[in-house]
């Protein structure tokens, strides 16, 4: 039941990062109401063509069980154990994340986990108003939210003492914030797009789908500049995503008809076009989505409204970990609700604080993951490097973690995964340029190294 000593909760967004806060909000306590454009994806279907799938790892995972849903959304998702590469030659490698399969990314439906998410949230007492569109806020006392209904177009008045804005990289909440109090808008196109593709479940014998190919891996076929990625789905098929520059050669400018795409894939990408039946339909059904990274010099309007997960700062996808922020975001905002329901300017305040030096980390290491994935992943000397830190992290647990795994595996703040990072890599680079293989580094020397230039750390 909800505790009268709250005051009541409006969110604008009931997507992954809303949708999981109204559930953590109304465990609390909280009586929480969501407003979302979007018709109830459990009625109305959960569209496609602009959702990259999702990478779920540790820090997402910690928000989830704390909804409830450990084990639920772990029978939707799909293991992945790493990165198969396919190189031109068509060979394929398999370069783990981890050390074992107890160090693995899940691969997630959108539409499916959203689902269980709201479904979570209405068991725990929120109210979800589906198919409302905030048009306008003006702040006063508190927020005062103008609404319109998408099937009637009748427009409507919601006053709240406050409210988060959970509704992604386009939100609504922030542009009416910032035309109330400037918040430092900045966006930076990273200057290429993407379009989904689909490879089809193929059906075994006995009638059950099984998988074109490696069920269990992030396929990626990396071409330098631009590349192709592919993820599996629990009903057997995956979700392909070709990424390319706007502009150039070549670019989405000139690859804008599928006989275009089609001339595109025979020469680059020969044997994933060999695994998907309906590309023509498919890359002129869906869209091109756009890649950007958004900064804010604020967050919140003292009191009376607050931005988190994307509508904050939305990020590149390619370090899989733009939901995963956002769920720690949920997670934080939520803990500090429950500490301090009754002084939200300082709530808010404290939230951006503890924030926004991770939001800044994981957008950088999103855009470096951009070019390891499509250029990097096929360079013997960035292999040579993941190599030697795999063995410095076999030597040395408690002082070398590599980033990746404090990233993925870890609740580690990304501030420190990235800053310890660094460190790392500037080891690994003094380590091995100029060698060519493991055998002829001086591994008595790294050891030295890295017990001289690393504190052990206690998250891994």
């Amino acid at each position: 039941m909800p505790n009268p000593m709250h005051s009541p909760v409006s969110i604008i967004g009931g997507g992954l990062v809303g949708s999981l806060l109204a559930c953590l909000l109304a465990q609390r306590g909280f009586a929480v109401e969501v407003f979302e454009r979007r018709r109830d994806p459990r009625v109305a279907g959960y569209a496609g063509g602009r959702s990259i799938n999702l990478a779920l790892a540790e820090r997402g995972l910690h928000g989830l069980r704390l909804a409830g849903l450990g084990e639920e959304v772990m029978r939707l998702a799909v293991m992945m154990r790493g990165r198969m590469v396919h190189h031109r030659d068509g060979h394929c490698e398999l370069l783990r994340y981890g050390r074992d399969d107890s160090q693995v990314i899940w691969s997630l439906s959108r539409g499916r986990l959203n689902i269980a998410l709201i479904d979570a949230a209405e068991r725990a007492g929120a109210r979800f108003h589906f198919g409302q569109r905030l048009h306008e806020a003006q702040f006063g006392e508190g927020a005062t939210l103008q609404l319109i209904d998408e099937a009637s177009g009748a427009a409507h008045t919601h006053e709240a003492p406050f409210v988060l804005g959970c509704d992604g990289a386009g939100s609504a909440l922030r542009a009416a914030m910032n035309r109330a109090h400037g918040l430092g808008e900045r966006i930076e196109e990273l200057g290429h797009g993407y379009k989904e593709l689909e490879i089809p479940a193929r059906e075994a014998a006995a009638g059950a789908a099984r998988f074109a190919i490696e069920a269990n891996a992030l396929h990626i076929w990396p071409r330098g500049n631009y590349m192709c990625i592919a993820l599996p789905n629990a009903e057997g098929h995956f979700t392909v995503t070709l990424f390319l520059p706007n502009q150039g050669t070549p670019s989405f400018a000139q690859v804008d008809t599928a006989a275009a795409a089609r001339a595109l894939f025979e020469r680059d990408f020969a044997d994933l076009l060999s695994l998907l039946p309906d590309f023509d339909a498919d890359f002129s059904g869906n869209p091109i989505g756009t890649l950007a990274t958004l900064y804010l010099d604020r967050w919140h309007l003292d009191r009376r409204a607050l931005l988190l997960g994307d509508a904050a700062h939305a990020i590149v996808p390619f370090h899989g970990q733009g939901m995963n922020c956002g769920f720690e975001d949920a997670v934080e905002l939520a803990e500090l609700f429950a500490a301090h329901a009754q002084d939200r300017n300082w709530t808010f305040s404290e939230f951006e604080r503890r924030r926004r030096p991770n939001a800044a980390a994981i957008a950088a290491m999103a855009l470096e993951n951009y070019v390891e994935m499509r250029d990097s992943v096929a360079d013997p000397a960035f292999l040579l490097r993941r190599d030697l830190g795999r063995v410095l992290a076999d030597r040395h647990p408690d002082r070398f973690v590599p980033r990746y795994w404090m990233v993925t595996f870890s609740r580690m703040p990304y501030a420190q995964a990235f800053a310890r990072g660094a460190i790392q890599d500037a080891l690994l680079h003094e380590l091995a340029d100029g060698h060519a293989d493991l055998e002829t580094i001086d591994l008595t020397h790294a050891d030295a190294l890295v017990q001289a230039r690393l504190a052990p750390v206690a998250a891994a």
